[in-house]
């Protein structure tokens, strides 16, 4: 995980990107599930989120009736889906919800995801109390959750992540988009 900061909807809010192992999956096409944030795991900015640190926003959030967002890449103009479930567990914060295939970043995040060339979620919050610890680390003790986006780039690189919709030819067909995303992609790198 690393932790950036980036302007967006909010003043001072961070990011922290996550890839984990078979803990992202879409099924159906369009529901995807995993872990946005694991417990105990220093990453490369040097934090460490603790247990119970989204408990205080995630019962703010369901005394509104909100919802955290879903977006892609951390863009407020592209929310791409609707995360029904976010809690914490004993090892992170885990998300479900639903690509939105009636707009076309989500349908994209579909593809890249069957293809594997997107596999990741970064939280954006914000530091309600922190401390450091002997090491240097930063131990974040609560956080405000704002969103949960599909990313390009999670800073674990030993994870991976997995990607399942068990309709053959839809899958096939989510390939072929994406390949030809990466050919339109490469096609304007070389210009």
């Amino acid at each position: 995980m690393e932790t950036q900061l980036r302007p967006g909807p909010a003043p001072g809010l961070e990011h922290k990107f996550a890839r984990f192992g078979e803990a992202v999956e879409v099924t159906d096409g369009i529901v995807i599930s995993g872990y946005a944030s694991l417990f105990g795991a220093p990453d490369q900015g040097g934090d460490v989120v603790e247990a119970g640190a989204y408990a205080a926003s995630l019962t703010r959030l369901a005394k509104r009736d909100a919802r955290v967002k879903m977006l892609w890449q951390h863009d407020p103009a592209q929310p791409i889906g609707i995360w029904d479930e976010v809690r914490e567990d004993a090892r992170g914060l885990w998300v479900k919800g639903r690509l939105l295939d009636c707009v076309a970043k989500g349908r994209e995040a579909a593809a890249l995801i069957a293809a594997g060339a997107i596999d990741g979620l970064s939280i954006g919050y914000r530091t309600v109390r922190a401390s450091k610890n002997t090491k240097g680390q930063r131990l974040l003790t609560e956080l405000e959750l704002w969103e949960v986006s599909l990313v390009t780039f999670p800073m674990l690189p030993s994870a991976r992540v997995a990607a399942k919709s068990g309709d053959a030819d839809l899958d096939a067909a989510l390939r072929d988009m994406a390949a030809a995303f990466e050919g339109a992609r490469a096609d304007l790198a070389r210009r």
